[in-house]
C-alpha cells in the first residue's frame, strides 16, 4: 500500500493502480529520474528525492494522489486537459498552490484519496478537479494581476560601544535602544512572468557589500529568481543606527573600521524579510495614491536652491518636495496587508548627541502605521484558518503592543490593588537558557499575518525635519543665511524640530505627521496599478563617465565626471548636525592650514582640482587606495516598473531640484512616441538604494558649495550623468532591450579592518548577580498616565547577544489569574532601554529601563523586567533576567 501524507499529518492509503510508474515536476528540474514522496516531520517540509540529492517544497503543497504536475500537463497517471489555471508556469503554480489551497481542501483531497478504493480513476480525478475548482477558484482563478508578499525582520545592531552612522561624530556611541530597527520587504510578481523585490531598511543607507552578500544568499536559496536586476535595498537615512557595515574606508573611520556584528545582523534581517515576503506570495491587488504633506520638511540649504534658474523654480510652489506617494497592497483573501510610501525628509530629528538606537521619524511613522493597522484588525483573519489557529489568535490578540494599544480594563486603582502591588518585590537576577529569552510582543502573534508598512526615503538631500528653522544656540537669533554660522562659527548653528528642545518629541511629531498622511492616502487609495512588471539595472564607473551636456550657445559638449573627492564644506556639516573647527558651508576657497593636513593623506593632482572646481578638495577619496578604497567608483543604477509606477533607485542623496530633474527626464522618455506609458505614470525616486555615494546636487547648487555640493563626489556634472544613464534605462525598457553591464563593484569583505575591541568579560560586585536591581522602583508607588517609571539593573554588555527579534526590556502586567503578562518591549515607543558603564574600561555595567506610562494604559499592577547576556572570563555567554518590584498605574 502506498501512502500520501495529508495536511493533517496522517497517512492515507492510495491504491497502487492509481500510481504512475514515475512522477516528474518541471518545477524541481528537468531530470526524468523518478522521485518518491517522503513523510515530512511536523512543521517540516515535503521532500522529493532525485539522485540522492533532496529538493524541497514548502510544507502544505498539494500533492495530487500519485504524482505532481509535470511539464507535459500530466496529473497522476492520466494525461488530462490542463485546467484554466495551468497557464501559469510550473514555478509560479508551485507558489500559488502552496499559498492558496485552503487547509480544508488539502484534508479533503487526502480523504478523497482514502475513499478512492473501488472507484474508477477517471471519476476520482474528476472529483478532485471539481474540488479544486470549487474550493479554490477564488484564489487560483483570481482576477488579480499580481502575486504580492510582505515581510519584515529585526535588524537592530549592537546597542553598546559602536559609533552611530550618519553624523560622523566620534563621540556618538550607541548605549541603548529607543525602539528597534527593521527590514521591511515587498515582492510583486506576475503569475507567469517577472517579479521585483523592494526592501526598506531602518539604516542610514544601503551598503554595496551588504547588497552583494544578500544577493549571494538569495541565489543560494532561489537560484536566479532574485538577482541584482530585480532586487532593490533602500535605507531610510536614520542617523541613530550602529555604523561599520559599509566597505569603503571613509564611511567607517568613525566606527573604528568594519563592525562585523553590525553587518551580519543587517544582512541576516534583509534576507529573512525577503524570505518571509516570498513565502507570503498570494494573489492580490495594488493601489497607488499621492498627496502633499506640508509640515514635515524644510530646505536646509535655501541659498543653494536659489541659485537654480528662476524660470525652473517658478514651476514649483515650494523649495522642497511636499508630495508623498503611497502604494497599498491588498490580498484577495486577507484584505490590506501593507503599504510602502516615498517622501523626502532627513532622518535627523534625533540629534548628533543621541546615543539610543532609533529609526528616527520614518521608523517611528512605520511603527505608528503598523500599530494602527493592528488596531483596525489588518490583515483580517483568513476564512480557512483552523480552530487551533483561531484559538491562538484569540488568546494573543488581547496582548497589547506599543503606543496607544493597551486595551482598557474596567478595574480602578483601590487600596487593595496598591497593597497587591506592594506584595511583589524585585525577583533578583537568575540564569536563563538562551531559548527562554522572551521574544518581542509582536512575535507572540506569529500565527497571524503581519501588516508591513514602510516609510521610504526619496530626494531628501537638502530637506530637514527641523521645521522651526535654524538658530544660534548662544543668542537664539537666526543663523547666517548663506553660511549657516553664528558669529562666523558653524558649530553654534542648529536646526530646531517641532518638539524643541526635546528630540524625542520632535521625532514623534514628524513621524506622526508622516503616519497621518500615509493613513489618509491608504484609506482613500482607489487607483489600481495595472500593467506589466519590468526592471533595468546596470553598473557604471562614475569616476570617469562621459556626459553630454548643453552649452550656453545651445549646442552640446562632452564632459567627464571625476574621481570622488569631498570639499571643505563637507567638514562644516549641516544645520542638522554641525561640524567642528573653523569649517563653514559655502566655502569655495579652502583653508591653507587644512590643505597642509590634507596633503599628508593625499595631494590632489591638477586635473583632479580642475575637474572638481569650484569645489576646494579636502579629501581626495577617489584616489586614496590604502589600506583599501576610500570611496566608491562603480555604482548601480536601477529602474523598477510595477504597472504605471516607476521607481528610480539611486545610490545617494539627491537634493530637491536634482530629484525633480531626474524624475521629469525619465517621465519624458517613458511617455514619448509610441510608448505604452501614458501621462498618468507615477515616477518616484528611492534614495540611498543598493549602495551609497553621498550627495547629488544640480550644477547650479554645486557652485555655491554648501554641504550638499561639497559632498557631491564626482564633480559638477554628477546629476547630468545620472540623468543621461537613467534615460538610457528608460529607452531600453520601452524598446524591451537589455542593458549591458561592463563593470562590477568590488567585494572587499575579506579586506576589512575592524579596530573595535571585543567584550573581554562582564562582572558584578561580590554577592551580586546579573539581573539584580541596583535602583528599584519606590515601594508602594503609584504612577499616573504620562509619568515615567525607572529601574536600574546590574547588567552586561548588549554586544554579547543582540537578542534579535527578542527584547532587553519588558513591561509586565499582572492579570486576573495572578500571571505576569508582557505588554510592552524595547520596540515600543513608551519604553527605553539605556545601558551604561561606570568607566570606559570597566567590566561592570548597568541597564536602566524607563517606561513612560501611555495615556490609554490600563489601570493595574505592573513591573519592569530586564533580559541580558553576560560573558564570563572563560566559557560561553550566559543569559539572565531580573525584575523590579511591582507598582500600580492609575
Amino acid at each position: 500500500m502506498t501512502l500520501i501524507i495529508g495536511a493533517d499529518q496522517k497517512a492515507h492509503p492510495i491504491p497502487k493502480w492509481l500510481l504512475p510508474a514515475t512522477t516528474r515536476s518541471a518545477a524541481l528540474g528537468s531530470s526524468s529520474e523518478p522521485r518518491r514522496l517522503l513523510r515530512p516531520p511536523p512543521g517540516g517540509r515535503l521532500k522529493f528525492v532525485r539522485g540522492g540529492e533532496p529538493s524541497s517544497v514548502p510544507r502544505g503543497f498539494l500533492i495530487p494522489p500519485g504524482g505532481v504536475w509535470s511539464s507535459g500537463g500530466f496529473w497522476g497517471s492520466s494525461p488530462l486537459r490542463r485546467p484554466p489555471f495551468s497557464k501559469f508556469n510550473i514555478l509560479d503554480l508551485h507558489e500559488l498552490i502552496n499559498k492558496s489551497i485552503p487547509l480544508s481542501f488539502m484534508e479533503a483531497s487526502s480523504w478523497l484519496c482514502y475513499q478512492a478504493r473501488g472507484f474508477g480513476s477517471s471519476r476520482v480525478w474528476l472529483w478532485l478537479l471539481l474540488a479544486l475548482v470549487l474550493l479554490n477558484c477564488s484564489l487560483v482563478l483570481s482576477a488579480s494581476p499580481y502575486l504580492v508578499g510582505m515581510g519584515s525582520f529585526d535588524i537592530t545592531g549592537p546597542a553598546a560601544d559602536v559609533n552611530m552612522m550618519g553624523y560622523a561624530n566620534t563621540e556618538q556611541i550607541a548605549s541603548g535602544i529607543h525602539f528597534r530597527l527593521k527590514s521591511r520587504a515587498f515582492i510583486v510578481a506576475e503569475p507567469n512572468g517577472k517579479r521585483v523585490v523592494f526592501v526598506n531598511i531602518d539604516a542610514c543607507m544601503a551598503s554595496q557589500i551588504v547588497t552583494i552578500k544578500v544577493l549571494e544568499r538569495l541565489k543560494a536559496r532561489y537560484g536566479d529568481l532574485y538577482n541584482e536586476n530585480n532586487v532593490a535595498i533602500s535605507g531610510i537615512h536614520t542617523h541613530a543606527g550602529p555604523g561599520g557595515y559599509l566597505q569603503y574606508v571613509v564611511y567607517i573611520v568613525t566606527s573604528l573600521g568594519f563592525v562585523r556584528q553590525s553587518f551580519d545582523v543587517i544582512v541576516d534581517g534583509i534576507e529573512q524579510s525577503i524570505v518571509e515576503a516570498h513565502n507570503n506570495l498570494r494573489p492580490g491587488k495594488i493601489f497607488v495614491n499621492k498627496g502633499d504633506l506640508l509640515d514635515a520638511g524644510v530646505n536646509r540649504s535655501p541659498s543653494a536652491y536659489l541659485n537654480n534658474p528662476a524660470e525652473e523654480r517658478s514651476k514649483y510652489e515650494y523649495n522642497v518636495d511636499k508630495e508623498m506617494t503611497l502604494i497599498k497592497f491588498v490580498d484577495d483573501e486577507l484584505g490590506p496587508v501593507g503599504s510602502f510610501n516615498w517622501f523626502a525628509t532627513h532622518g535627523t530629528s534625533m540629534s548628533r548627541t543621541n546615543s539610543l538606537i532609533s529609526g528616527d521619524n520614518k521608523g517611528a511613522a512605520a511603527r505608528f502605521m503598523e500599530d494602527w493597522a493592528e488596531q483596525m484588525g489588518l490583515p483580517k483573519q483568513s476564512a480557512h484558518a483552523n480552530s487551533d489557529d483561531l484559538r491562538s489568535l484569540h488568546k494573543t490578540s488581547v496582548l497589547p503592543r506599543r503606543v496607544s494599544t493597551i486595551i482598557p480594563e474596567p478595574n480602578e486603582i483601590t487600596d487593595d490593588l496598591i497593597q497587591l502591588a506592594s506584595s511583589y518585590e524585585a525577583s533578583g537576577g537568575r540564569r536563563l537558557a538562551g531559548s527562554s529569552i522572551t521574544r518581542r510582543i509582536r512575535s507572540t502573534q506569529q500565527n497571524k499575518p503581519k501588516f508591513v508598512s514602510a516609510f521610504c526615503q526619496s530626494n531628501c538631500g537638502d530637506v530637514s525635519p527641523n521645521v522651526l528653522g535654524t538658530f544660534c544656540i548662544d543668542t537664539n537669533l537666526p543663523c547666517d543665511f548663506n553660511h549657516s554660522t553664528c558669529n562666523g562659527k558653524n558649530e553654534l548653528c542648529y536646526g530646531r524640530g517641532p518638539g524643541y528642545p526635546d528630540e524625542f518629541e520632535s521625532t514623534r511629531v514628524i513621524g506622526n505627521r508622516q503616519f497621518l498622511k500615509a493613513r489618509d492616502l491608504f484609506d482613500s487609495a482607489s487607483e489600481e496599478i495595472q500593467g506589466k512588471i519590468d526592471y533595468r539595472h546596470t553598473y557604471l564607473d562614475f569616476s570617469k563617465l562621459e556626459v553630454k551636456v548643453s552649452t550656453s550657445a545651445g549646442g552640446q559638449q562632452t564632459v567627464k565626471t571625476c574621481p570622488a573627492a569631498m570639499g571643505f564644506a563637507f567638514a562644516a556639516g549641516t544645520t542638522d548636525g554641525p561640524g567642528a573647527f573653523d569649517f563653514r558651508q559655502g566655502d569655495v576657497k579652502g583653508n591653507p592650514f587644512w590643505k597642509l593636513v590634507r596633503n599628508l593623506l593625499k595631494t590632489p593632482g591638477k586635473d583632479q582640482v580642475e575637474c572638481h572646481s569650484p569645489k576646494p578638495i579636502l579629501l581626495d577619496t577617489g584616489e586614496m587606495k590604502e589600506p583599501y578604497d576610500w570611496a566608491p567608483a562603480i555604482l548601480p543604477v536601477q529602474m523598477i516598473r510595477i504597472g504605471q509606477l516607476v521607481i528610480l533607485c539611486v545610490p545617494g542623496e539627491f537634493t530637491t531640484m536634482a530629484g525633480r530633474r531626474l524624475r521629469d527626464a525619465v517621465k519624458t522618455v517613458l511617455t514619448s512616441g509610441n510608448s505604452e506609458f501614458d501621462k498618468n505614470i507615477h515616477v518616484v525616486l528611492a534614495g540611498l538604494t543598493n549602495s551609497y555615494s553621498q550627495y547629488i546636487t544640480t550644477f547650479e547648487e554645486y557652485q555655491i558649495q554648501r554641504y550638499e555640493g561639497a559632498s557631491t563626489l564626482y564633480g559638477p556634472h554628477t546629476l547630468s550623468a545620472y540623468i543621461q544613464e537613467f534615460q538610457k534605462l528608460a529607452m531600453a525598457m520601452i524598446a524591451n532591450k537589455e542593458v549591458p553591464t561592463n563593470f562590477q563593484p568590488p567585494d572587499m569583505l575579506d579586506k576589512q579592518i575592524g579596530l573595535l575591541p571585543g567584550v573581554v568579560f562582564d562582572s558584578t560586585p561580590l554577592g551580586v548577580k546579573f539581573g539584580d536591581v541596583n535602583s528599584d522602583v519606590p515601594g508602594n508607588s503609584t504612577f499616573n498616565k504620562g509619568s515615567t517609571v525607572n529601574a536600574t539593573f546590574y547588567s552586561a554588555c548588549p554586544r554579547n547577544d543582540l537578542l534579535t527579534d527578542g527584547t532587553f526590556a519588558l513591561v509586565e502586567k499582572l492579570d486576573g489569574n495572578n500571571n505576569w503578562v508582557p505588554v510592552y518591549d524595547d520596540d515600543d515607543w513608551s519604553l527605553r532601554f539605556k545601558w551604561s558603564r561606570p568607566a570606559r574600561l570597566s567590566s561592570r555595567s548597568f541597564a536602566t529601563l524607563e517606561w513612560t506610562v501611555p495615556e490609554d494604559a490600563a489601570a493595574g499592577v505592573y513591573r519592569l523586567r530586564h533580559f541580558g547576556a553576560s560573558k564570563p572570563m572563560f566559557g560561553s555567554v550566559r543569559h539572565f533576567t531580573g525584575t523590579s518590584r511591582a507598582f500600580a498605574v492609575r
